[in-house]
């Protein structure tokens, strides 16, 4: 394989008396869906939040693109080219889709950051198309507020919104929770898209069928430490769950 677009080796940290993340191991390459798994409170969301720049760690060392690096804040982590879609989604239910794209990265006339009050929406909103269209994403009107949307098409909204911005890496924490049977298959279907531009995808999810599915390799997070890393076709959700609980240690880490 190449280089790792963003690696994790020996992350530790703990709030208080609990190690949320104990030595914890991580890599994900460019045009792979790893998918992270683990039980409650085996420390998939702390690992995230520090590979995303929202959570300082104890110790240990993150790499991107095989150079050490501190991830000090999302900003950073977005200039890198890595961006998360959280399972709130982070949308402005009163904001459209297109406004929701550019929440905070709006283009000006003069380009971005140009003069206060001068926005390009018909920019805006052409790029945004563009954007939903390449990922199959079925957002239906580009000037209906998100909260009035399904979950289906919020989570389009969301994850276009992350690819868009993102070139390197992007995490998708739960992505298909609480949705029907047509939108998740338009979700995982959005997945491979994302993966097929080259992007690194993280897939957080507890739908082992999901997993199965739509990742390259599996990463089993167990007590905060790295318990395996498996090829999604060589493995079985029997041998997930086993991991995930401590019931078997076959393709430890």
């Amino acid at each position: 394989m190449t280089t790792p677009v963003l690696e994790a080796r020996g992350l530790s940290r703990a709030f208080g008396h609990v190690l949320a993340l104990d030595d914890a191991d991580f890599e994900v390459y460019p045009g792979e869906v790893t998918a992270l798994i683990g039980d409650n409170g085996a420390g998939k969301s702390t690992l995230v939040k520090a590979l995303s720049g929202n959570l300082a760690v104890d110790s240990g060392e993150i790499k991107f693109a095989g150079e050490p690096i501190q991830l000090t804040s999302p900003t950073q982590a977005s200039a890198l080219g890595i961006e998360t879609v959280y399972q709130d989604l982070a949308l402005a239910p009163h904001l459209d889709p297109v406004q929701n794209m550019y929440l905070g990265r709006e283009l000006m006339r003069g380009g971005l950051g140009g003069a206060v009050g001068l926005m390009n929406v018909n920019e805006m909103r052409s790029q945004s198309r563009v954007a939903f269209d390449e990922l199959g994403a079925t957002v239906r009107s580009l000037t209906t507020p998100v909260g009035s949307m399904s979950g289906g098409q919020r989570q389009a909204v969301a994850i276009a919104r992350a690819v868009h911005w993102a070139n390197k890496v992007v995490f998708l924490d739960e992505p298909t929770a609480a949705l029907g049977v047509r939108q998740t298959k338009n979700v995982l279907e959005t997945i491979r898209r994302v993966r097929d531009k080259g992007i690194a995808v993280v897939f957080i999810s507890h739908s082992m069928p999901h997993v199965m599915e739509v990742s390259d390799r599996v990463q089993v997070l167990r007590l905060g430490h790295r318990a395996a890393v498996l090829d999604a076709k060589h493995t079985n959700m029997e041998e997930l769950v086993g991991l995930m609980t401590g019931a078997s240690t076959k393709g430890a880490a």
